[in-house]
């Protein structure tokens, strides 16, 4: 497996100068974000030249792409901000190519209209659901047109809140350039351990075929996200499982400062060192 980091985590309006950050703290790769470029995170417009110094960014630090963030609230109660949202991700997948990237990751939204990422008891309706699909029915044209792959994550705060809603979801669009991005700290907030690995071991199993990226981070026993390594999280259970599937994409570190940035590191490489140990349990 590749091992990376959300750029954003390093401070920064200059490709170069974060994707540096990235590999100086012993990561390969990186989701990217526009904000790293001094932009807006879905910009209105981005040219080929801002394009362009993303990927020659790139090939001086020595960082891939594995992916560009697209999130915006794919279920606003509001259309006319879905729709804000669908023009914007025509933008950055236009450019995609010109920053030497295949994948945008996006966020399947919530009713809520504030927070994209705050639960809301809506969510679970079929009115929601409706909008999910259409809206993701767009997502995919545009997709199809630049030649790009939509990275879709179970999120318990989303309309998307389980492994079973993404494949869900899958079947219905029957679209090949649905990818999974999976992180298991947000399949779950307080479970046992033998809980957590059931829930872990499910979700890779089911969705296998689709699974692109893996993501990184943790849980505090209250529930409360950590630094991945630093909550309870079963990272030998949950990397051997996706070894066990042949996984070999990227494992993606977030949530956490620059200055831990170094220490997850080692502690993802040192976990994946050892991660057969978990295969089977």
């Amino acid at each position: 497996m590749k091992l990376g980091i959300f750029a954003k985590t390093f401070e920064g309006t200059e490709p170069l100068t974060v994707l540096n950050a990235v590999a100086a703290a012993g990561f390969t790769c990186a989701q990217y974000n526009m904000a790293c470029s001094g932009l807006a995170p879905m910009p209105e417009i981005i040219t080929e030249a801002q394009a362009g110094s993303v990927a020659e960014a790139a090939r001086e630090s020595g960082v891939e792409i594995v992916a560009v963030s697209g999130t915006f609230n794919m279920i606003h109660p509001d259309p006319a901000v879905r729709e804000a949202g669908l023009r914007r991700l025509a933008t950055l997948a236009e450019r995609c190519a010109g920053m030497s990237t295949t994948l945008i990751t996006l966020c399947t939204g919530t009713r809520d209209p504030i927070d994209q990422w705050k639960a809301h008891a809506d969510n679970d309706t079929p009115e929601a659901w409706r909008d999910l699909l259409e809206a993701m029915g767009a997502a995919i044209e545009i997709a199809e047109r630049y030649d790009v792959d939509l990275g879709i994550e179970p999120e318990l705060a989303n309309v998307v809140n389980s492994a079973e809603k993404a494949y869900r979801l899958i079947a219905a669009l029957k679209s090949p350039r649905i990818k999974i991005v999976l992180d298991p700290a947000n399949l779950f907030e307080v479970a046992t351990l033998d809980e957590q690995r059931s829930i872990v071991s499910s979700a890779i199993d089911l969705l296998a075929d689709r699974i692109v990226m893996a993501h990184a981070k943790d849980r505090n026993p209250d529930g409360s996200f950590a630094t991945a390594g630093k909550g309870v999280l079963d990272y030998a259970h949950y990397l051997g499982r996706l070894k066990a599937i042949g996984f070999e994409g990227s494992l993606v570190t977030h949530g956490l400062s620059a200055s831990e940035a170094a220490g997850a590191a080692s502690f993802l490489k040192s976990s994946l060192g050892g991660e057969a140990a978990g295969a089977g349990t």
